[in-house]
C-alpha cells in the first residue's frame, strides 16, 4: 500500500503594503483591512500618529528615508492629496492640485530608481474624470471607464468637463501617473466614487446628521446622480485588483447602481427611520457650503460612473444597492455608539 502524502492548505504569504497619504478616512480603512488579514502595512504620513500599523514620516515632495520602505514592497497604494472638503478659493485649489501632482511625480521618480520596485502601484483618482453623457431629456446616462490617451494629449478632452475642478485635477493626476516610467510595476488608477463609512466627519456622517435633524430632503434639483461605494466594497475591490495580475489601467471604484440625489436621500431617511426631511434648493446649498467652509460642487455635481471593468473582471459587490448599504452603515453607526 502506498504512502499518501498529507496535503497542506496553501496560505498566502503576508504582503508588504505601503500607503502614501494613508492617514485619512480611506487610508485608515484600507490599513485596517489589510492589517486584519495579516499583511504588513506602512503608512507614509506628514505627521506620524499612533496606530496599530507602522507609520513613517514623509513630506510628499522630497525623497528621504521613507523610500527604503518601498524597496521590495509588494504594493504601493497612493492616496496622497489635500482634502477636497474645503472652499475652492485660489490657494486651496492650487494646494489640492499640486499635492496630488507632486506626490505622484515623486513616487514615480522614486519607484523608477529602486532595485526591487513594488510589483503593483495603485494611485487614487476620481470618478468625475469619466465622460458625462445625457439622453434627450438631459438625464445622465451610465458611463464606464473612458480609455483615452491621457499622456500624449491631456488637454484636448471633450469628455472632461473643464468647468468642473475635480475633473481637471483627476485628468492631470492620471496623466502624470501613467507617464511615470516604471516598466517593472503594474499600475492601476482607482477612479473612486464617494467612499461611505460610518465615521464622524465623513460624507455619510454629514448627510446622516442632516437627516436626523430633519434637514435630509432633496438637495438641489435632486436629479443629479450620486456615485457612491460602501467602504467594505472599496477595500474588497482594491484587494481584488491587487491579486489580479492580469488587470491594469483605470478602474471605476464605484457601486454598480448610482442613483439620483432624491432617491439617495430618501433611502438614507428610510434607513434612519426618519419619514421626512426639508429640501435644500441650490441657493441654500451654496450658502450652507460657505458657512461650513466647503464647496457646493461636492453635492450638486452629477456623476453616474459605473464599474464596467471591475464587473467584467468578475468582482462581486457585497452592497450593490444603496438601500442595503445605507441600512448596514446606519447599523454600524449605532452599534459603535451604544
Amino acid at each position: 500500500m502506498g504512502i499518501v502524502a498529507a496535503v497542506t492548505p496553501h496560505t498566502p504569504r503576508p504582503l508588504r503594503i505601503v500607503l502614501p497619504g494613508g492617514s485619512g478616512q480611506v487610508g485608515e480603512m484600507l490599513a485596517r483591512h489589510f492589517q486584519q488579514r495579516g499583511h504588513q502595512v506602512t503608512v507614509l504620513t506628514r505627521g506620524p500618529y499612533t496606530a496599530p500599523w507602522q507609520t513613517v514620516h514623509w513630506d510628499g515632495v522630497n525623497p528621504g528615508p521613507w523610500t527604503e520602505y518601498l524597496e521590495g514592497a509588494d504594493a504601493c497604494i497612493n492616496l496622497a492629496g489635500r482634502s477636497v472638503n474645503c472652499r475652492y478659493n485660489a490657494a486651496n485649489r492650487q494646494e489640492i492640485y499640486e499635492s496630488r501632482i507632486r506626490s505622484t511625480q515623486l513616487l514615480g521618480q522614486v519607484i523608477a530608481g529602486l532595485s526591487t520596485p513594488p510589483r503593483v502601484w495603485m494611485n487614487a483618482s476620481a470618478a468625475t474624470i469619466n465622460p458625462r453623457a445625457m439622453d434627450a431629456e438631459g438625464v445622465d446616462l451610465p458611463v464606464e471607464e473612458a480609455t483615452f490617451d491621457l499622456v500624449e494629449n491631456p488637454s484636448n478632452k471633450p469628455w472632461a468637463e473643464r468647468r468642473v475642478f475635480s475633473a481637471r485635477v483627476a485628468r492631470d493626476w492620471e496623466g502624470v501617473f501613467f507617464a511615470a516610467k516604471t516598466p517593472s510595476t503594474r499600475k492601476l488608477a482607482l477612479r473612486s466614487a464617494v467612499v461611505l463609512s460610518p465615521v464622524a466627519g465623513s460624507a455619510f456622517g454629514v448627510q446622516s446628521n442632516l437627516v436626523r435633524l430633519g434637514l435630509g430632503g432633496t438637495q438641489g434639483s435632486g436629479r443629479q446622480f450620486v456615485c457612491w461605494i460602501h467602504e467594505a466594497d472599496y477595500a474588497r475591490a482594491v484587494e481584488f485588483l491587487l491579486d489580479r495580475e492580469d488587470q491594469e489601467g483605470a478602474f471605476n471604484i464605484a457601486a454598480p447602481a448610482p442613483l439620483t440625489n432624491r432617491e439617495f436621500m430618501a433611502a438614507l431617511r428610510w434607513a434612519w427611520d426618519v419619514p421626512n426631511g426639508l429640501p435644500a434648493p441650490s441657493p441654500a446649498i451654496k450658502l450652507g457650503a460657505i458657512i461650513m467652509r466647503t464647496e457646493a460642487e461636492l453635492v450638486l455635481q452629477s456623476c453616474r460612473a459605473v464599474p464596467g471593468r471591475l464587473l467584467d473582471a468578475g468582482f462581486e459587490f457585497e452592497f450593490p444597492e444603496w438601500a442595503g448599504a445605507a441600512e448596514d452603515l446606519v447599523r454600524q453607526w449605532r452599534s459603535r455608539r451604544e
